[in-house]
């Protein structure tokens, strides 16, 4: 599990209620821990999983903090999990910056659209009727089912990237939240020296994996297919724009996969790119770029005579 409101709940992950007393929480546990030890045929990834879901609710101080979102005196042995600041700050919209460092040029609001839609799936999961004094209380966001828990979660996800992309400094542009047609929307238009990148930000709360040219994992909804919406909606705003993007990127957070990057599709003409969120700088930057440059002025004022936001 991670911090993200995305992931699987303690309760999803043992298969209970939040309700589920102490005694029915732990038999759960056991029958959990039994189906997915690896030494009984089971999972080695899932028997983590369950580890680290009976440290965080597996004692009535663990619970007890847990459910009111706040952390434990001591951190439990899964501790990579527990990040100091967790709370209401980790789902509130970002603060303005104030350092004056040189930033790159930035259109359009990042994880505005993400958020707009969570508030609304929130607004009617708690009932039109019933006053919310905090929609990002961490009580109330982590007792909403998992579809709505995802919403905020892709927009923590479009939050990071920008926050990522815009300590790259001032010779990038981006552009967010772009609008493409019938597609949705492609969370972010980058431009720099070394291309002009189609981007899509997403957190599943789970690993994914790449199998025949799409990207797959026990997390995804139903028919979700990552990386053919991705390129629907980065060629609806090429068709807007008549830019030529480099390539396109599916950016997700480092713990759903593996390898830094990954590639969809074949070397000569390559589909999309899956990278790790801590290694999307050196993409970027052109590590794994393809040779060439672009005529970033160009492309600026083309993209910024004809994009259009959600």
């Amino acid at each position: 599990m991670t911090d993200s409101p995305a992931d699987a709940t303690p309760y999803e992950v043992l298969g209970v209620p939040a309700t589920a007393d102490d005694e029915e929480l732990r038999r759960a546990y056991r029958r959990a821990a039994r189906e997915t030890h690896p030494d009984l045929g089971g999972d080695a990834v899932r028997f983590r999983r369950v580890q680290i879901a009976w440290e965080r609710v597996g004692t009535p101080a663990a619970r007890r903090a847990y459910d009111t979102g706040s952390r434990p005196t001591s951190a439990p042995s899964g501790s990579a999990v527990w990040r100091p600041g967790s709370g209401r700050d980790e789902y509130a919209p970002p603060a303005a910056r104030r350092d004056s460092r040189p930033r790159a040029r930035s259109h359009g609001h990042p994880g505005g659209r993400s958020r707009e839609v969570f508030l609304a799936a929130e607004r009617e999961w708690v009932g039109l009727g019933d006053p919310i004094e905090d929609p990002y209380d961490p009580t109330l966001v982590r007792s909403a089912p998992r579809s709505v828990r995802r919403l905020l979660g892709e927009a923590l996800a479009e939050e990071a990237t920008a926050s990522i992309v815009a300590d790259m400094g001032i010779g990038v542009t981006v552009w967010h939240d772009l609008d493409a047609g019938a597609e949705g929307k492609l969370d972010h238009v980058v431009l720099l020296p070394s291309g002009l990148w189609a981007l899509e930000s997403i957190d599943w709360g789970g690993p994914v994996r790449i199998d025949h040219g799409e990207v797959v994992g026990d997390t995804l909804e139903p028919g979700e297919r990552p990386v053919k919406e991705l390129v629907r909606a980065a060629r609806a705003v090429q068709k807007q724009t008549r830019v030529r993007f480099t390539g396109r990127l599916l950016v997700v957070p480092d713990s759903a996969v593996d390898q830094d990057v990954q590639l969809v599709g074949s070397p000569k003409k390559p589909t999309a790119y899956v990278v790790r969120r801590s290694a999307l700088g050196q993409v970027l930057n052109g590590v794994w770029s393809p040779e060439g440059a672009v005529d970033v002025f160009e492309i600026r004022d083309r993209l910024q005579q004809t994009v259009r936001f959600v």
